[in-house]
């Protein structure tokens, strides 16, 4: 059966035998996909699930969807939720990403997080500062640490572009759950059919 964007992830488990030829292909390589070392990890690392999040700051409907997200991950106890910053929608999008991943140094990056995730629509970098400050998270010290290493997180940026292009996503959210795709929002059944059909797979 020919290889597609839906299938991508079912073949990770063979990963070692064509990475090549998945790339050949215009592919993501799925071991980068599901394993970047520099992407953020929340819920289970160690999870029967992973679930890979493509997210902007200012998408509304990535935030309409995050506390459905949190909580079935919270409640489940055993996924693995991969975040992959995609800022999109403008600077105040750059700016907050910087901001939180530089956060990670405080071990603010969920503080963080959830306080630009509990908003709704667009941010001007002021709100962003005021979220992040009214969360504890020191703005002087994330923007050193993300400059501190910005080539890491530069990187994993265009990686995320990179994939979230090769995919095909046309915006934000999109989402990996197990073997299926989803190029959009979807809701808490949805997810949560999801989630059952990854462990049967």
């Amino acid at each position: 059966m020919p290889l597609t964007r839906r299938s991508l992830i079912a073949a990770s488990a063979s990963l070692v035998l064509a990475p090549l030829a998945l790339r050949a292909q215009g592919y993501p390589d799925p071991g980068e996909v599901l394993n970047d070392p520099d992407a953020p990890v929340l819920g289970n690392p160690q999870g029967d699930v992973t679930i890979v999040e493509y997210f902007d700051y200012q998408c509304p409907y990535c935030k309409r969807g995050h506390p459905a997200l949190t909580e079935e991950v919270a409640q489940d106890g055993n996924i693995r939720l991969i975040l992959k910053d995609w800022p999109i929608f403008g600077t105040a999008s750059v700016h907050a990403t910087r901001l939180v991943l530089g956060a990670q140094k405080q071990g603010a990056y969920a503080a963080g997080l959830e306080a630009l995730m509990a908003t709704e629509g667009r941010l001007s970098e002021a709100q962003v500062d005021r979220l992040l400050t009214g969360a504890g998270v020191d703005l002087a010290a994330a923007g050193a640490a993300y400059e501190a290493e910005s080539a890491r997180w530069d990187a994993l940026l265009q990686r995320n572009d990179a994939q979230a292009s090769a995919f095909g996503f046309m915006g934000t959210p999109a989402y990996i759950i197990g073997m299926t795709m989803f190029p959009g929002a979807i809701d808490r059944d949805t997810l949560r059919e999801a989630i059952r059909a990854a462990r049967g797979a």
